[in-house]
């Protein structure tokens, strides 16, 4: 809509209001005319509202998406999972590759709308073909640790999702 053809349409609805509160008030008298401007108040407030975007959020009229398990990402322990991923053995593997791949879950759905664990192939994409090796829920975790370097590759790349 063009603002002048927006403005008309508002100029329209008001007069339409003033009449219909004429209308009432000779109607019905004061009492009436009162209960009707309440109303005409109310949807004018309530379409205001929605014409402004106010709504566009939903505010948990649907259902939520569900594109996360059950555990939500934290930060708890993280010194001690980047200290063995970084160090000989599996302990990438078992504590930083995991705690990783829920924090790209949790950034992939919130910005992009992709889920790391149902849409691999779209996640692939957005992070990126160097790194996602690293973090692929489709393969094995990659063998020993995480050198230092792809870690601060990888971590930057989650801030810069």
């Amino acid at each position: 809509m063009t603002p002048g053809s927006t403005r008309h349409s508002l100029a329209v609805l008001i007069a339409a209001a003033v009449v219909t509160e004429g209308v009432l008030a000779l109607a019905g008298g004061f009492a009436v005319a009162g209960s009707g401007a309440v109303v005409i108040t109310a949807v004018a407030l309530l379409t205001a509202r929605y014409v402004t975007g106010f709504d566009s959020q939903d505010h948990g009229y649907r259902r939520p998406v569900r594109l996360l398990g059950s555990r939500s990402p934290r930060l708890g322990d993280w010194g001690r999972a980047v200290s063995q991923g970084l160090s000989d053995g599996d302990g990438y593997a078992r504590t930083l590759r995991p705690g990783l791949q829920r924090l790209y879950s949790a950034r992939l759905a919130e910005r992009h709308g992709i889920s790391l664990r149902t849409q691999p192939d779209r996640a692939a994409v957005v992070v990126g073909p160097e790194l996602w090796p690293w973090i692929d829920p489709r393969r094995p975790a990659p063998e020993g640790a995480i050198p230092p370097q792809v870690l601060r590759a990888v971590v930057d790349r989650l801030d810069d999702l």
